[in-house]
């Protein structure tokens, strides 16, 4: 993490150990900025008095190495960001005049989706901020991973019961809610029906009755057409020295068919001629049979007409395509509707029965899922209240409640009103008693803030491995203790990260001697700048550190021994 122009922090790089890191410093050094930089990655409020004076803006960069399927990961790429070799970063910039920005895997995003990824990257546990297990729905699936299989068989059980009781809740509520209305559709598709089979149109019906009127619309001209082209064509026997087609071609023929010998060119244009009439006489023979079967009945028209006014009054309603097979169309589909429609009294009896034993055994699964919190929440309050023991908090005892939240329309086995929900009717919710006669009250107000991060470490320590977020901060986590209790906090955080990234930030050499890297922050001053820097610590520098830490002298020989000595403890009980 990169921080720039925050507060008495200049220009610093924080390097992070993937196991234990402890920041430490003098107080007034700016050891806050480091936890407050933290804070604005993860969409925590921008304050302008932040920006350092003189400075334009203060700028802090983050990269943070997660899995590509990470929540978190997944979440920055819907928002158009990438990973840079396995790495998501990102940057948060806070003007002196107030604007913020926030820029994620190369991408300029809402201030909102750092909070979103912070959920899932980090859990600050600090005098003045708490996340993550604080939360009752965290602590719930924090309580089902610690319980393992127990809980876990019966929840997919469970989901599967009640992801199928919701499907067939709301097909059982969309029939019932609209009875009406589907009784409505259902009495209008009977009509149009009826309407459809009195006539009983045939498929491409109405294209045949319009060319069938239009031709006996016009009878007689059709008739006077046909007589005339026929007589063109045939000659009229009323007038036997007219000249028509057939008599012009036949003598073009014999003029040709005398000469034709004499050149093959013109003997193929006779064979031409020939053939030319033929068709003539074909056609007039055609013409001749067309005008003697040419109907002019008015009855036949006037029949015609009134089943193609039948046929035009059900393609307006039911045609949308105006046509009859477009009526058909809608008869098919009609029908198979209405069949589906005069279906539902049994499919509501089915869906009824299907609902009702989907209850009982959503009761029973849910039940099963209780029983084996209960017994979870019972061995993780013990291991709780034992941790709390060796964090200077003898007296605390920590438990958990689970109850189920009531709803009228949901009956347990016992027959009581609970809410299913996708996980079960639990609620968990972590609760303390700080000291004996105390009643337990939910540990986000039932302890002082430093007495809240020591009890949200041992809650981290007994969950350590369950809870999915891959970073921890600390900050005053060693408020008002020391001695023992201080060694059993560092012992306590370097077993936490083990299996997580840990971030401490403490003024107890007993706590960050049991770090994997010591970080100081540190203030100087050239008379008219004061500028604070972040150091990594190794060797002699740390054991100066710690002898500052322990006897505010850094080159006390007994300091040095001391701070010698707690190291080479650490290190032996890792």
């Amino acid at each position: 993490m990169r921080i720039r122009s925050l507060g008495v922090i200049d220009d610093a790089v924080v390097e992070l150990s993937p196991g234990f890191t402890a920041v430490t410093g003098e107080t007034g050094a700016g050891k806050t900025m480091v936890v407050t930089s933290l804070g604005l990655l993860l969409g925590g409020r921008a304050d302008p008095a932040l920006v350092r004076i003189g400075a334009k803006a203060a700028v802090v960069e983050g990269r943070i190495v997660m899995r590509p399927d990470a929540p978190a990961a997944v979440r920055a790429e819907e928002a158009g960001a990438e990973l840079d070799d396995g790495a998501l970063l990102i940057s948060r910039t806070v003007s002196a005049e107030g604007r913020s920005r926030a820029h994620v895997g190369g991408r300029s995003v809402p201030v909102g989706l750092l909070g979103e990824l912070a959920d899932d990257l980090v859990a600050v546990h600090g005098q003045t901020d708490q996340q993550g297990l604080l939360r009752p729905a965290r602590q719930r699936q924090a309580l089902d991973r610690y319980a393992g299989d127990a809980v876990a068989v019966p929840l997919e059980k469970y989901g599967s019961a009640y992801r199928r009781l919701r499907a067939v809740a709301v097909e059982l509520d969309e029939i019932t809610t609209r009875a009406r209305e589907r009784a409505q559709e259902a009495d209008l598709l009977r009509f149009g029906l009826d309407e459809i089979a009195a006539v009983e149109p045939v498929a491409g019906e109405d294209a045949e009755l319009a060319a069938e009127a239009e031709r006996l619309g016009h009878a007689e001209a059709l008739a006077s057409a046909a007589q005339a082209a026929h007589a063109a064509l045939a000659g009229n026997p009323e007038d036997p020295e007219a000249i028509d087609a057939n008599m012009l071609v036949a003598g073009a023929h014999r003029a040709l068919e005398s000469v034709r010998s004499h050149d093959p060119a013109l003997g193929a244009l006779a064979e031409r001629i020939g053939e030319l009439g033929i068709l003539l006489s074909d056609v007039a023979g055609e013409l001749a049979g067309y005008a003697d079967d040419l109907d002019a009945d008015p009855l036949r028209l006037a029949a015609v007409e009134e089943r193609r006014a039948a046929l035009t009054q059900l393609t307006r309603k039911y045609g949308s395509e105006g046509t009859v097979d477009a009526v058909l169309e809608w008869a098919e589909q009609g029908a198979a509707r209405l069949l589906e429609l005069d279906g539902d009294d049994e499919r509501i009896t089915e869906l009824t029965a299907e609902r009702d034993g989907l209850r009982s055994e959503l009761s029973l699964l849910a039940q099963a899922l209780t029983d084996a919190r209960v017994e979870a929440a019972t061995r993780f309050a013990s291991a709780v209240t034992q941790e709390l023991a060796s964090l200077a908090m003898p007296h605390a005892r920590v438990t958990i409640d689970i109850r189920q939240t009531e709803d009228p329309e949901g009956v347990d086995v016992d027959g009581r009103p609970v809410a299913y929900g996708p996980s079960g009717t639990d609620e968990v919710e972590l609760l303390l008693a700080p000291h004996p006669g105390a009643q337990p009250r939910p540990i986000a107000k039932g302890a002082s803030g430093g007495e809240l991060s020591r009890v949200m470490l041992a809650v981290e320590v007994v969950f350590a491995g369950t809870d999915p977020v891959p970073t921890y901060l600390f900050d005053e986590v060693d408020a008002g203790v020391g001695g023992k209790a201080a060694v059993e906090i560092g012992r306590r955080l370097a077993k936490l990260a083990r299996s997580a990234q840990v971030v401490v930030v403490t003024h107890l050499p007993q706590v960050a001697a049991f770090a994997d890297r010591q970080l100081l922050v540190e203030k100087t001053n050239d008379g008219s700048v004061t500028r604070s820097g972040v150091t990594v610590l190794e060797g002699e520098d740390r054991i100066r550190e710690l002898s500052r830490m322990l006897a505010g002298h850094e080159d006390s020989v007994s300091a040095r021994a001391h701070a010698e000595e707690l190291l080479a403890a650490a290190r032996a009980d890792a």
